[in-house]
């Protein structure tokens, strides 16, 4: 899109997403959800009044908009009201729906064995056993790089995950060995050329998408011949259920999986080594030291 193709208007809420360092991709749904909000009411969104919020906001419900849609979307028109249009009436008159508390769907340590099993090639399965044996959300996968698998110290390197926070998470030697596997593999095939920074690579020097790594799951399941509903977040649920199973505190699985919220800071205790055993080798499993620091 060209300069002069961008209204003063969007121009100043790209500006304004921008300062705040809003990640490329919350900026693209943003700017989508007020374009469709604009094209509603059908005039410019700064000429917009509070019956066109209520007007917008049942249409929305009419049409059969998902919960989380309709929540991102009043999440971006209350950033545009209020940030860039400077109309907290507006923003208070935005209504969020409360989503219904589902139980996650988990899988059998057999059944991720089957579907770790059913991958086609040595990239799938590297990418599936990182995903399963470390909880990572999907995009955290995608985005790793060479240099974040640190084997000196058993370690993998999230830099930026969800809430733009860096962490380490576990490494087991199996996981350690597959990759080099995958990465031996990629360098004969010439996808690891020198200046390559991705564990992953995708299609012109972008890492693989998320996309990608969705359907991969997607399909491996439909050829282990697993009914169940399964995404890559499934894998997330199932590395908790199974280290809870393995009787690992459930303190650590939530600082593992950077939950906050449930797993509040301990004062004095310092610097804290908990041995957690990677679940993608639930036989022999090996232990590794992780450092946990409680602020």
């Amino acid at each position: 899109m060209t300069d002069k193709a961008i209204s003063p208007l969007r121009r100043r809420l790209i500006e304004d997403m921008t300062i705040r360092r809003l990640s490329p991709n919350t900026q693209h749904q943003y700017i989508r959800h007020v374009k469709s909000f604009a094209d509603f009411v059908g005039r410019s969104p700064d000429k917009t009044t509070a019956e066109d919020v209520h007007r917008y906001q049942l249409h929305l419900g009419s049409i059969g908009t998902t919960i989380p849609t309709v929540n991102a979307g009043a999440s971006a028109l209350r950033f545009f009201f209020k940030v860039t249009l400077k109309r907290r009436d507006l923003a208070d008159a935005v209504v969020s729906v409360r989503e219904p508390r589902r139980l996650p769907v988990v899988l059998s340590p057999e059944e991720v064995a089957r579907l770790l099993a059913s991958t086609t090639n040595i990239k799938h399965r590297a990418a599936l056993s990182l995903t399963y044996a470390t909880g990572l959300r999907r995009s955290e996968v995608v985005s790793l790089r060479l240099t974040d698998i640190d084997s000196d110290r058993m370690l993998i390197r999230v830099e930026q995950g969800k809430g733009k926070k860096d962490r380490y998470v576990i490494l087991s030697p199996h996981l350690l060995e597959l990759l080099r596997e995958w990465w031996r593999v990629a360098r004969k095939k010439g996808w690891m050329r020198p200046g390559q920074p991705w564990l992953f690579p995708g299609y012109r020097g972008q890492h693989m998408s998320p996309r990608q790594l969705h359907r991969i799951v997607r399909l491996a399941a439909g050829r282990a011949g697993i009914t169940k509903r399964v995404g890559v977040h499934t894998l997330r649920h199932s590395f908790a259920t199974h280290l809870l199973e393995q009787k690992t505190d459930i303190r650590i699985i939530q600082v593992l999986f950077e939950a906050e919220t449930y797993c509040p800071p301990t004062p004095g205790r310092g610097a804290d080594l908990l041995p957690v055993p990677s679940p993608v080798r639930r036989d022999r499993a090996h232990c590794q030291a992780i450092c946990l620091p409680w602020c």
